[in-house]
Order: structure tokens, then C-alpha cells, then sequence
């Protein structure tokens, strides 16, 4: 469903589903198709609040409403990061009360030019190769905040059966391309 906002340079009305304005080209903001359905009296109110009750009433109202376009990357990040995750088919100390959806998450991180012909080598001649590691670390760290992030948009308390899935991308001017899929079963936990 799209709503018709107005555009603060121009005051043209546009559908909320656009990326910029019609007449005058500037790009419309999350925030602003966000707050498009409440007064101006609403949307003064909420940006005179403190940071603190702002970022808690935008959290509040994308829980409810489902719509997480007005919340700050930094603020999903750490709500994402509330989110349990784990590999067993339970949660410790909590009742699982509803599957809400199987949910996935994909990263893809190239490894430059260099790093792979040291990663050659060490291929040649042995040893670990920290370089790859920590490729491998950061794609990881990544692709669970991505799925942790999917739960928060569905609305889910954790996510369980979490499995990864790495892949070497070749072939096509891919060379050194590694895919990282997380998979797992969003669920509610007993309050």
C-alpha cells in the first residue's frame, strides 16, 4: 500500500513507493514515508524528543506496525543483536511457543588480488593463512547479523537449527569469491 506524502522542497504529492520526487528529483527519505501518515503536530512532537524516547517510540512503532524503514541502521543493528541465535533445535532456560518461518541471510566477500596469491603459497608450502581467516571470521560475524536482523523484521525472539553453508564463487572473473549462507527456523519464546 503506498501513501501519498508531500515533498518538503517542492510540495508535490508523491506515492511513499517512490525513491524521489517527480517534479524536483530529491530523493525522499525512509523517515519521511515513515512519518507520512501522521500530523505534522505528531511528527514535531516525535523530533523534539530526546534521542533515547525517539529511538524507543520509532522501535515500538515498527514492532507494531512491522514497517522498520524510520529506524536507524544503528538502532536495528543492536535490537538485531538481541536476538538469540543457536545451532541446537532449543534454546536454553526458554520454551519455544511458535515457528514463525525458515529465514536466511547471504554475504558475499571477495578476497583481493594479493591475498590470494599469499593464500597460494601457504598452499605450496603449509601453514595458516590469516589472511583467509579473517575473511572467513568477518563473513561470519556478518552473515549472523544479517540473520539476526531477519528475525527482527518478522518479529521473531530468536532463531534455532541455524546452519552455515560456505562456497567458494569461481568461474566468470570470480576468483577468490566466498558466499556464506545462514539458514534457520525463526521462533517466539514464552514470555
Amino acid at each position: 500500500m503506498s501513501t501519498d506524502i508531500i515533498c518538503p522542497k517542492c510540495e508535490v504529492f508523491n506515492k511513499a513507493k517512490d525513491n524521489a520526487c517527480w517534479k524536483c528529483n530529491r530523493v525522499i527519505t525512509d523517515e519521511e514515508k515513515a512519518l507520512a501518515n501522521r500530523s505534522d503536530f505528531e511528527i514535531e512532537k516525535i523530533n523534539n524528543l530526546p534521542l533515547e524516547e525517539k529511538n524507543k517510540l520509532l522501535l515500538d512503532d515498527a514492532k507494531n506496525t512491522g514497517n522498520w524503514v524510520s529506524v536507524p541502521k544503528e538502532l536495528l543493528e543492536t535490537e538485531a543483536k538481541k536476538i538469540k541465535i543457536t545451532t541446537s533445535y532449543e534454546i536454553a532456560k526458554a520454551n519455544v511457543t511458535e515457528e514463525i518461518d525458515i529465514i536466511t541471510a547471504e554475504v558475499v566477500y571477495g578476497m583481493n588480488i594479493f591475498k590470494d596469491i599469499f593464500a597460494s603459497v601457504r598452499d605450496v608450502v603449509g601453514g595458516r593463512s590469516e589472511s583467509v581467516q579473517n575473511i572467513l571470521k568477518d563473513s561470519r560475524k556478518a552473515v549472523l547479523l544479517e540473520l539476526r536482523k531477519e528475525a527482527l523484521l518478522i518479529g521473531a525472539d530468536a532463531v534455532i537449527a541455524v546452519d552455515l553453508d560456505y562456497q567458494e564463487l569461481s568461474g566468470g572473473g570470480k576468483n577468490g569469491m566466498i558466499m556464506l549462507v545462514a539458514s534457520g527456523t525463526a521462533v517466539l519464546l514464552e514470555k
